[in-house]
């Protein structure tokens, strides 16, 4: 079994040698572009949770301008009660002053003519802002359920996240203390594997353990397909001293990175749409390079999963 599987690995180390500089550069062309995708999503997830931020800020304004035209309608309907009970109170002068002088009752007559009018534009203005509160509860509602249907929306996602990094943590549980690692922030998951797990020294073909760990993995993702699947490789600062087609760290961690794509696509269950391969080289460390433990450390592919923000983005674009 042995002796099929090195034969497997010097047939695949071949082939992969082979590779002429055109579909290098094909490749890298694609990687550049995966990257771009990458951060202009991480952008509009910023985004969304900065519109859900605002929008919930708006909703506050609203629920505050609500109260205060709230306020001002009864203060507006007490004048009213008071300019009624003096009207009626000066209608009964007027009534008893009728007998004794044209003067005053010419003066009731002016007096209650100034009060009809006060009487006309305090009803208008009621009306008014009555119309202004009956579309302003309208609008309240109507951000309320896009605000409610937005977080019901994320809550899920982060249930979601949160349930694929249970299921992977329990797939790859025979790996741990191997350099293996899962972790959940930021809405996503991310998979951290040393490369003491999967790779030998310089080299980017991955050997049986890794492939195990790599293809287990497949396996979970295989069941969650509305998942983006992002595979960084990372070096340490060492500079990279093997030979052949490949310059430098970066170029070794693109290619570790690529090697790890090709397992996962084994796996026809997987949507190869969802996977991008990236090389971050020795710049995007996680300990310092100082000791051979932060070096190792350094040396490592990284699997981010990330959910796709469909839903949220025709949310936030029916809000808009």
């Amino acid at each position: 079994m042995k002796i099929k599987v090195l034969g497997l690995l010097a047939i695949l180390i071949s082939v992969t040698s082979c590779v002429s500089s055109k579909k290098y550069g094909e490749l890298e062309s694609r990687n550049a572009n995966l990257l771009r995708e990458n951060r202009s999503m991480n952008e509009d997830l910023e985004k969304f949770r900065s519109s859900n931020k605002d929008l919930s800020s708006e909703l506050s304004a609203l629920k505050t301008d609500y109260g205060t035209l709230t306020t001002e309608r009864n203060q507006l309907m007490q004048k009213l009660e008071a300019l009624q009970k003096n009207y009626n109170s000066l209608e009964s002068s007027y009534d008893a002053l009728e007998k004794n002088s044209s003067a005053a009752i010419a003066e009731n007559s002016r007096q209650n003519r100034e009060l009809l009018a006060q009487l006309d534009e305090k009803e208008a203005a009621l009306i008014q802002e009555k119309n202004r509160l009956e579309k302003l509860e309208k609008d309240l509602a109507v951000r309320s359920q896009r605000i409610d249907e937005l977080e019901s929306v994320i809550a899920a996602k982060d249930a979601k996240m949160n349930a694929l990094k249970n299921a992977v943590s329990n797939a790859l549980t025979n790996f741990e203390g191997k350099g293996l690692s899962v972790e959940q922030k930021n809405g996503k998951v991310y998979v951290s594997m040393e490369n003491k797990l999967l790779f030998e020294s310089g080299s980017w073909s991955v050997n049986s353990e890794g492939i195990k760990a790599v293809q287990q993995l497949g396996a979970v993702l295989a069941q969650n397909p509305d998942i983006a699947v992002l595979i960084e490789g990372h070096t340490d600062n060492v500079p990279y001293g093997g030979s052949g087609q490949l310059k430098d760290n970066w170029d070794l961690s693109t290619k570790r990175a690529t090697s790890i794509v090709q397992i996962l696509r084994e796996n026809a269950s997987i949507d190869p749409q969802n996977l991008t391969a990236a090389g971050k080289g020795e710049f995007a460390p996680v300990a310092p390079n100082t000791t051979e433990a932060g070096k190792a450390k350094n040396r490592r592919i990284e699997v981010i999963l990330t959910p796709k923000l469909d839903e949220i983005t025709k949310l936030l674009n029916e809000n808009s």
